[in-house]
């Protein structure tokens, strides 16, 4: 009798199982990942979210305008959607071999959080792939989690809470509780037995949202209320009342779940942030009438809890800015270690926006768009034509009202706003730059020579930590001190290492099949040592472009 076939191991992707556009796109990403980053080589980052650096004129108010509102926020975002692509190309090659990767991926993502954690403590403060980590865990969660361990860990986190110096754990709790909610409504069927057989979950939004709406507009009679809680509780009850109701009539299509979750998550996060913006800076905070003593004391106690946390954030720009510049390379790792520790809880919240993007992206691998990407030319034309002019306009617009923020103003300056609006736009800004990319790529033109980018994006790990490794040695004061340099000289230097890192990723892969991370990175995951030289030198294997 014959045996069942045994599956087949799941190996790293050999270079003619990979989907070339991709390699593209993330070589596009990391030029734009550079461009965001060399600002906070040369600046706290601590003044991150802060917007434009005051004080600019001429050509270097310019270059920070463009990469205030046409890079900013863009090509994280990028990276994101590609992050989610990648898993979903390791899910299918999984399902193809009959393997199940969750293994692999789990070690997959203690490498990354691990390369994270070292990249920001000894390179960069600004790192991004620990954040990746956490929300790689949460997609996890969301895609193969159970009720009762979902629960569980809730519980667990909520009651550690209470512990003395524990507090945080409360946000991992509220972390672990939506992306449960996330789960449920991504592979729940349960539907009610009336009302049309409605999803319960659509029915739960709507409740809520009915809930939302009727104590805000209750707020309204009671005179001590804060304008953000008038405008705030209305708003997510219909926001909650919309989502239910389109949940109800698109829960159906079980394939597009995916990146319907994931543009509502996306649009319901920063559609409040915005509209708490527009409270703020329409109807500013007015001193409220102390009638009673007990009030008089409240107030002092807000008032001295807000000079408190802004003294804090100045002391952390100042401190940070000392270290980088004069200190040695010891104390800005010892700096960077105690900001690690200190930061690191706050990723769970992160992680509810990066785990959007997680699932856009996955949906357009499992689809099949991205690996027929030829054939889906007419879907991108009209990605990049819409989102382009719509996902930059927001934030162009917002610059109208404001660049950077005030400290202390408490919104009045606008600056939510304008934050709301350009984050409201970098999703269809970033999948029309992904479009364009795309585009580009297979063109008739000679625009399909951005096909050059794909052996720069294969070795993305090696390049994007390469780029911390130089920019922190050339301007931190542990190492050639150039910190402070123009905005303009700044793009100077992003041009000369892009281009070298770009001719550099190009002979390597000549030579080897992977770059030196990425080949950790694979020895990791799956657990064995690949191969890494290339037996018969060969050029690069360039992407199909058309003639």
């Amino acid at each position: 009798m014959d045996r069942p076939a045994v599956p087949a191991a799941l190996t790293p992707v050999a270079n003619d199982e990979r989907i070339q556009s991709l390699d593209v796109v993330r070589g596009f990403a990391l030029i734009g990942i550079l461009l965001m980053n060399v600002e906070f080589f040369n600046r706290a980052t601590a003044s991150l979210g802060s917007g434009m650096q005051g004080g600019l004129t001429g050509a270097n108010f310019w270059v920070s305008y463009f990469v205030q509102y046409f890079v900013t926020g863009k090509f994280w975002t990028i990276f994101s959607l590609l992050f989610g692509m990648g898993f979903a190309v390791m899910l299918t090659r999984a399902e193809r071999a009959g393997r199940s990767f969750l293994v692999p991926y789990m070690r997959r993502i203690a490498a990354l959080a691990v390369f994270g954690a070292l990249h920001h403590i000894f390179l960069f403060a600004g790192d991004i792939l620990f954040s990746y980590a956490v929300a790689a865990t949460a997609l996890l969660i969301v895609l193969y989690g159970r009720a009762k361990w979902i629960l569980l860990a809730i519980l667990l986190c909520a009651g550690g809470g209470f512990i003395p110096g524990m507090d945080w754990l409360f946000g991992i709790a509220g972390g672990v509780a939506f992306f449960g909610v996330v789960a449920w409504w991504l592979r729940g069927e349960q539907r009610m037995k009336r009302l049309g057989k409605a999803p319960v979950i659509a029915f739960i939004m709507m409740l809520v949202g009915v809930l939302a709406t009727i104590g805000g507009a209750v707020t309204w009679f009671l005179p001590a209320t804060p304008p953000q809680a008038r405008f705030g509780l209305p708003m997510l009850g219909i926001a909650l009342i919309t989502l239910g109701t389109l949940t109800t009539r698109y829960h159906a299509d079980k394939p597009a779940r995916p990146w319907r979750i994931g543009v509502g998550i996306y649009c319901f996060s920063f559609l409040m942030m915005t509209g708490a913006g527009a409270s703020m800076y329409f109807f500013p905070e007015k001193p409220p009438v102390v009638a009673t003593k007990e009030q008089a004391k409240k107030q002092k106690e807000q008032e001295a809890e807000r000079a408190k946390n802004l003294k804090e954030r100045e002391e952390r720009i100042k401190r940070e800015t000392t270290v980088l510049t004069k200190g040695s390379f010891s104390d800005a790792v010892n700096m960077r270690a105690k900001q690690f520790v200190e930061d690191a809880p706050g990723q769970v919240g992160f992680a509810t926006v990066l785990i959007a993007m997680f699932l856009i992206g996955t949906w357009f691998v499992r689809s099949g768009i991205m690996e027929k990407a030829q054939a889906n030319l007419p879907l991108f034309r009209r990605l990049a034509m819409f989102g382009l002019p719509i996902g930059i306009g927001m934030g162009v617009l917002g610059s109208a009202i404001a660049m950077h923020a005030v400290p202390g103003s408490r919104g009045a300056d606008g600056f939510q706003l304008a934050s709301g609006l350009q984050m409201l736009g970098n999703l269809p800004a970033s999948i029309g730059y992904v479009s364009l990319v795309i585009l580009m790529l297979y063109s008739a033109s000679p625009l399909n020579k951005v096909s050059v980018l794909a052996p720069f994006g294969r070795m993305a790990l090696t390049n994007y930590l390469t780029q911390s490794l130089v920019a922190s040695t050339f301007f931190f004061g542990y190492g050639f001190g150039n910190w402070g340099i123009s905005r303009l000289d700044q793009m100077l230097f992003v041009a000369v290492l892009a281009v070298a890192q770009i001719a550099f990723s190009h002979v390597w892969l000549s030579r080897f099949r992977y770059g030196p991370m990425e080949w950790l990175w694979r020895a990791v995951t799956y657990w064995q040592i690949p191969p890494m030289r290339i037996k018969t030198p060969a050029a690069v294997p360039a992407v199909a472009t058309p003639a």
